[in-house]
């Protein structure tokens, strides 16, 4: 076989190969549609309770939402309260939202231990915020007893005697 024959063959081959990368990454990558994602469309702050004026959309690399712990949707972001500051723009992680806290620590609040037609109810004071179906800790007005109860929905905390 000649140089110039397998020159030919070697050169033939390499083009069968840009072609073929050609098919299979070319053809990923006009078929993968940039993914749309909320993003914060101004800064939002610790604290700060999410509205859906606050957020805009941004467009991302397909899979991005599937690859990356982030919010997905406006829906899991309006009416939560952020965790960190989230940059206008960016991306939000799950771990920087959360439930609006319900209890705020310092504060009396009601208390309910309910077992069976058996209820009873005093004042407490939260020794620390908490969210709907948090556990956090509660000292008793009048003995001083400090016991952990969980948040209602309504503000109040309970002791279930199961």
């Amino acid at each position: 076989m000649t140089f110039s024959r397998i020159l030919s063959r070697a050169a033939g081959t390499l083009a069968g190969l840009v072609v073929l990368a050609g098919c299979l990454f070319g053809g990923v990558a006009i078929a993968a549609s940039p993914e749309e994602l909320p993003v914060p469309a101004v800064t939002i702050y610790p604290g700060d309770i999410i509205a859906a004026d606050m957020l805009t959309s941004g467009r991302f690399p397909a899979g991005t939402a599937e690859t990356y712990p982030v919010i997905a949707g406006r829906s899991e972001l309006v009416g939560k309260v952020a965790r960190r500051t989230l940059l206008a723009g960016k991306l939000i992680a799950r771990n920087t939202v959360g439930e609006p806290d319900l209890v705020q620590k310092g504060k009396i609040i009601p208390i309910r231990y309910e077992q069976g037609p058996l209820t009873i109810t005093a004042s407490v004071l939260a020794l620390q915020s908490g969210a709907l179906n948090d556990m956090i800790q509660v000292r008793n007005v009048d003995s001083g007893k400090v016991v952990v109860a969980t948040v209602a929905a309504d503000g109040s905390v309970r002791i279930d005697g199961r």
